[in-house]
């Protein structure tokens, strides 16, 4: 199933025809404020859930997607992980750019980073670019979103505690600073435009992952060709800090990372999970 948060927060399954049925109305109404987690909220009583949510998407009608305003699919995530130099040809152009120090190692040496939740936007949110004098990079990659919380997930297990999956776009400013910074200005994790739940993606080390900047192909690599796989980054990243429903798991960016610049258009597409567009535009 492809879920999808819109408008004022409504959560909805998007069918093969482009509409989106609502589901909203399986959740229990909250105040105005705690709207943003309704997502949240799905995920922990999904298996509950799912034989409702199936059955609405199944029996038809829905809006058209055209008549909807589309919000990041999980719009206010507990954490957001992220990977670190997840490919060894983004390694390598890394190591060969003026930009080396910032990724001196593989990600099986550096294991993760945090960029804020705040940084989470939507397929109709712009990109904010907050410097005119600093190079601001694009970076496509799979987005775990969990399922199931736990500290110190087993890898036989790990993929078990996957909700779903979605396209994530890990901006990002080169320079001196901690990592965690360059990467969590508002607006530099887009993600969507919808959720795939797990059931439907296999293997997540069998996509296909492209990234174009306007009409330019700027990454093209498989998900086969991580360094640290899925399974075992959700392994290593719960023995540090316990994962919760809801939680973000930004999986790493092949090679073919380049600079954003006001007014780009930035698409990324993943086999079997979708595809995301965002437009680059100043901070004011």
């Amino acid at each position: 199933m492809r879920l999808v948060s819109y408008d004022d927060y409504r959560i909805g399954a998007l069918t093969d025809q482009d509409s989106v049925v609502d589901l909203t109305g399986l959740l229990p109404d909250l105040p105005d404020e705690f709207r943003p987690m309704r997502m949240l909220l799905l995920i922990e009583r999904w298996d509950a859930l799912r034989p409702q949510a199936e059955a609405l998407a199944a029996s038809g009608g829905g809006v058209p997607l055209a008549s909807v305003r589309l919000l990041a699919p999980v719009p206010a995530p507990r954490k957001v992980y992220a990977q670190p130099v997840n490919y060894r040809a983004h390694h390598e152009e890394m190591q060969n750019s003026p930009w080396s120090g910032t990724a001196p190692q593989v990600s099986s040496d550096q294991g993760m980073f945090l960029k804020a939740s705040s940084a989470v936007s939507g397929p109709n949110d712009p990109i904010l670019l907050p410097y005119a004098d600093r190079v601001i990079h694009h970076e496509s990659e799979l987005v775990m979103v969990i399922g199931k919380g736990g500290s110190a997930i087993p890898v036989d297990d790990a993929l078990g505690h996957v909700f779903g999956y979605a396209c994530g776009l890990d901006m990002t400013v080169r320079g001196p600073e901690d990592r965690s910074k360059r990467k969590s200005f508002d607006t530099f994790a887009p993600t969507g435009a919808c959720v795939v739940t797990a059931d439907e993606v296999p293997d997540p080390q069998d996509l296909e992952i492209n990234l174009w900047v306007n009409e330019e192909l700027r990454q093209h690599a498989f998900t086969r060709d991580m360094i640290v796989d899925c399974k075992n980054q959700i392994a290593n990243m719960s023995w540090v800090a316990r994962m919760e429903p809801g939680d973000l798991v930004f999986t790493g960016t092949p090679e073919g990372v380049g600079p954003v610049a006001p007014g780009d258009l930035v698409t990324i597409s993943i086999s079997g999970v979708g595809e995301l567009s965002a437009r680059a535009q100043a901070r004011e």
